[in-house]
């Protein structure tokens, strides 16, 4: 069957009224990009334009084939740096081998992801669960706040995690410069106050603005305040980057890998957290193929690995946009800027830069959503779904740590690994319900006090498949749940939809246990691969009886 991918998606159906909002998004993201690609670029090594000849292709390429009608595909920090990590053991002091060997990693991560969409791969985004995405979004926000925190201070960086870097501004506290906070904190007070009282004004145009005129007329370029300063004009060259071989992209596939699943976990966070605001859906593999495809046109036009940016669609959003329109008529500004404008940023301050970036990421900090997390877990602990709720809890905040003390890739890995293995360990243990009769039903005794139990008769129901993990742990319960005077135990299996011989053989186990108790077994209402597995492990002996339903297997114990 032909893979059917629809181009251009969220301009379907284009309403008049969306018009004004996605232009002003526009405006406000290129007065964001631009200076952000610059600096992103010097974070992966290369020369500042080389943000700028990413961002074009990128912008286009996403909106032509992705399906978030608010992400922003550009260069980040995040990617930047794991780019620098890779290329720089490989390239040396070999500046040109360092420039072109960065352009063909963005070529190998499009080829990456184009081949991870192309075969269906998105389905790794449901080992993204939402709790982990969060913890790594808050984690990733709060990376961006911090790293932008010296530019507003007017000091120097440390390098190193959040912690690291937090410590490090401490220190140079005593360093501030005043003409540089005093311009940030008004350009951070500008875009947060028209954010909250004249939200149809774009804040950010207005703080760029504000700081490039402040440079111009008090000349505070030349009072030690920083400025992006000169960049350079024109349009790169086009095609693949000269001198790298065909090994060179073979021995680039492998850490590209982990550069996708980065910008990958970035951009579906950023993604999602919009669409959901928004009443949309969006498609792992399409958001593949669109990272894929602005990778390679970024490499095919001289630029970096480029992601779906966390920062740039706040700010997007945050300045009403509609659909990708906004993220097109960024492309065709940051082009216009290439050939003709690079001059216009050449006095914007990087305290106004900072304070664009950090209003546009703190609302991202959802610290309430942890909070909810947490009271879940501590309001249901010690109920039969305590362990649900402390999974979700443990997987956000492992996330988020991970994210905040061991940097992006490894926080995420950790996140996910961490949702994983409390996976296993609530498949291993799952809820053991013992059940009373309420009206026709058989319901939770715990969660239904009222429900008829009896002393003789147990009636359990296991919540979870029944296998070689869970088996010895669901004969341990059941027994437990055992008393002196209990003469029948009940499984209830119509909430077990699968079973393995290993958990057979446990049922078999149990049987002779609960006989040698003089305590009698029955299933009732099983699936047909109870019978089935039973029977591959009879090996002759005596059946456990199975019953169409709970009353019917109660039925059978004498006196009822």
């Amino acid at each position: 069957m032909a893979l059917s991918i629809p181009v251009f998606e969220s301009l379907h159906g284009y309403r008049r009224a969306w018009l004004r909002p996605d232009v002003i998004a526009g405006l406000t993201v290129w007065a964001v990009m631009v200076p952000e690609a610059l600096a992103y670029a010097t974070i992966a090594g290369v020369a500042p334009v080389v943000g700028l000849y990413a961002a074009v292709p990128s912008l286009v390429l996403y909106a032509l084939v992705g399906s978030s009608r608010h992400l922003i595909v550009g260069p980040m920090s995040a990617t930047a740096a794991l780019s620098a990590a890779i290329i720089a053991p490989i390239a040396g002091a070999d500046n040109g081998r360092y420039l072109v060997l960065s352009t063909a990693l963005a070529i190998a991560t499009g080829i990456v992801g184009l081949l991870a969409g192309l075969i269906r791969l998105g389905f790794i985004a449901a080992f993204i669960s939402e709790p982990v995405l969060k913890g790594f979004i808050v984690g990733l926000a709060l990376i961006i706040i911090i790293g932008q925190v010296p530019k507003l201070l007017g000091i120097d960086k440390h390098e190193g995690n959040f912690f690291e870097q937090t410590w490090g501004i401490i220190t140079e506290l005593g360093h501030t410069h005043w003409r540089t906070l005093a311009i940030g904190l008004i350009s951070l007070a500008l875009v947060l106050a028209l954010r909250r009282w004249l939200p149809f004004i774009p804040g950010a145009l207005v703080a760029v603005a504000f700081g490039t005129v402040a440079v111009v007329v008090f000349g505070l370029d030349e009072k030690n305040v920083a400025i992006v300063g000169h960049i350079d004009s024109g349009l790169p060259a086009l095609g693949l980057p000269s001198g790298v071989s065909f090994r060179d992209y073979l021995d680039l596939l492998g850490p590209a890998v982990g550069v996708l699943l980065i910008g990958f976990a970035e951009g579906l966070g950023a993604a999602k957290t919009y669409a959901a605001r928004a009443g949309y859906a969006i498609d792992p593999n399409r958001e593949l193929l669109g990272l894929g495809a602005a990778n390679l046109g970024a490499g095919f036009s001289s630029g970096m690995v480029v992601n779906g940016s966390l920062s740039k669609t706040a700010v997007n959003g945050g300045a009403g946009a509609k659909t990708q329109l906004s993220g097109l008529i960024v492309a065709c500004l940051t082009l216009i800027t290439l050939l003709f404008l690079t001059g216009l940023f050449e006095k914007l301050p990087d305290a106004t830069l900072a304070a664009i970036v950090i209003a546009a990421v703190i609302e991202l900090v959802d610290i309430a959503a942890l909070r909810r997390l947490y009271r879940v877990w501590t309001h249901l602990l010690g109920s039969i779904y305590g362990k649900a709720a402390r999974a979700d809890f443990l997987a956000a905040m492992a996330a988020m740590l991970g994210v905040l003390f061991f940097d992006t890739l490894p926080g995420l890995l950790i996140g996910i690994g961490v949702a994983m293995l409390l996976l296993v360990y609530r498949a291993s243990q799952p809820q053991v319900a013992r059940l009373g009769k309420e009206g026709s039903l058989w319901v939770a005794a715990e969660r239904h006090p009222d429900a008829a139990t009896r002393p003789d008769l147990l009636v359990v129901r296991v919540e979870s498949g029944l296998f070689f993990a869970n088996s010895d742990y669901v004969k341990d319960q059941i027994e437990g749940l055992c008393t002196d005077r209990t003469r029948m135990v009940v499984l209830d299996a119509e909430t077990s939809p699968s079973i393995d011989v290993t958990a057979a053989a446990m049922l078999l186990a149990l049987r002779d246990a609960l006989a040698a108790r003089r305590i009698g077994f029955a299933i009732a209402r099983p699936i047909a691969q109870f019978g089935d597995a039973l029977g591959s492990a009879e090996h002759g002996d005596v059946p456990i009886p199975i019953h169409s339903t709970v009353a019917a297997a109660a039925a059978a114990l004498p006196g009822s």
